[in-house]
């Protein structure tokens, strides 16, 4: 019999309940938190659930998923002696490493957001953007953010590629942010991710306040003529274009923008439905779970919880805001080169946070005047917002990697 309670008590004290820190149940606290938001509130599940629940499963004490420190690679540096880099031993992350730990290779190597940006050039029609090739001045204006808030981080005491990796959050766009991360910062991909997907989440909240004050009711209610139709032999002539042109300007860029334009290809050609139809549903849902769960378990207790990843999610909504912002004020000012034909609110959609912002401003133009629609306006800046956050991504991993 005491055997039996002996044992009893070597399973309660191996348990994780006997292990676990405060720190440990402020992130799962965290995680959950993250799961209501992305269950009941609706905000960005999609991803917002698989990382919340990768943030809990990296945080639940025993549970051995997910090992930081095998990310960690000493390498000797002169006479400095050793420091530690994010450079892994692969063939030890796959002796050693936990489930989460295997996952994490598709984003350490760069695999998973190329994938994600195949699909969203798979689902998204650049009609809109070549119909009005001015949005392409929205989208790049709207890339503002991003430059202001690397001068911010670099100021408030973060190293140039750390800056570079927080400020593109400004972009909108979670599968740039991470890949720009694991190029720059891999230290800080967990904050940079959580606060990247959580913006895009409140769009809804964050974008409209900025929207009404820099314009009047009057701007607000313009109402925009019929966007032109766009041929075919454009649509498939498009992304090989793009492709070159930035691919040969900005060669960092070459793996979110190549895959992002082929994914469209792909949509607008024709020839190959099955490919299409798989890029825009199984492939990229696929990816998706494991790009979320495995971005949720880099956020672990000790890299989570610091000043530094407050920092970040103070950094990043600057940049979301400066960002919303500039595109809102080009619009202005295209708007009076024009003579009014154009409403700035579509301005508000050259984040890259797609079709979200372009809804956004719809809907606010809509509260202005009943009878406008401004959603394929919109959609111009909005997929504009796509690549320029992609090339934005490309210089600064070019300037700074």
């Amino acid at each position: 019999m005491s055997e039996f309670f002996k044992g009893i008590g070597d399973l309660i004290s191996e348990s994780g309940f006997a292990t676990m820190t405060l720190q440990q149940l402020i992130m799962i606290a965290i995680a959950c938190f993250l799961l209501y938001l992305g269950i009941v509130k609706k905000f960005e599940p999609l991803l917002l659930v698989p990382i919340a629940f990768g943030m809990l499963l990296t945080n639940l004490p025993g549970g051995e998923l997910f090992h930081s420190e095998l990310w960690k690679n000493p390498i000797a540096v002169g006479a400095e002696g050793y420091v530690s880099t994010w450079h892994p031993d692969y063939g030890k992350v796959l002796q050693e490493g936990g489930l989460l730990d295997f996952f994490y290779i598709g984003i350490k190597t760069g695999i998973f957001p190329p994938l994600i940006f195949m699909g969203v050039g798979a689902m998204t029609d650049f009609g809109p953007l070549l119909a009005n090739p001015k949005s392409f001045l929205l989208g790049a204006a709207a890339q503002l953010g991003i430059f202001f808030t690397f001068i911010g981080a670099n100021l408030l005491g973060f190293s140039a590629a750390a800056a570079g990796a927080i400020a593109i959050i400004g972009g909108a766009d979670g599968p740039t942010a991470i890949f720009t991360a694991t190029r720059l910062a891999p230290e800080l991909l967990g904050p940079i991710a959580v606060a990247a997907y959580s913006y895009m989440a409140l769009v809804p909240f964050i974008q409209p306040p900025i929207m009404k004050m820099l314009t009047t009711k009057k701007e607000r209610s313009i109402v925009m003529e019929q966007l032109r139709f766009v041929s075919k032999t454009e649509k498939i002539l498009f992304p090989v274009v793009v492709t070159i042109l930035v691919v040969m300007l900005i060669p960092a860029a070459a793996p979110l923008v190549g895959m992002l334009m082929m994914g469209n290809l792909i949509r607008e050609c024709g020839v190959v439905e099955r490919l299409s139809k798989t890029i825009q549903n199984e492939l990229i849902n696929i990816v998706t779970i494991l790009l979320g769960i495995s971005v949720g378990a880099t956020a672990t207790a000790k890299s989570f919880l610091n000043v530094e990843t407050l920092m970040i999610l103070g950094l990043g909504l600057v940049a979301f805001a400066i960002g919303t912002a500039g595109g809102v004020l080009f619009a202005k000012l295209m708007n009076k080169l024009s003579g009014g034909k154009i409403n700035p609110l579509i301005g508000s959609a050259g984040v890259s946070a797609v079709p979200m912002a372009a809804r956004v401003s719809q809907k606010v133009g809509q509260e202005a005047n009943p009878g406008n629609f401004l959603l394929m306006h919109a959609m111009g800046p909005n997929v504009a917002g796509v690549i320029g956050s992609a090339v934005a991504a490309g210089i600064l991993i070019s300037m700074l990697g």
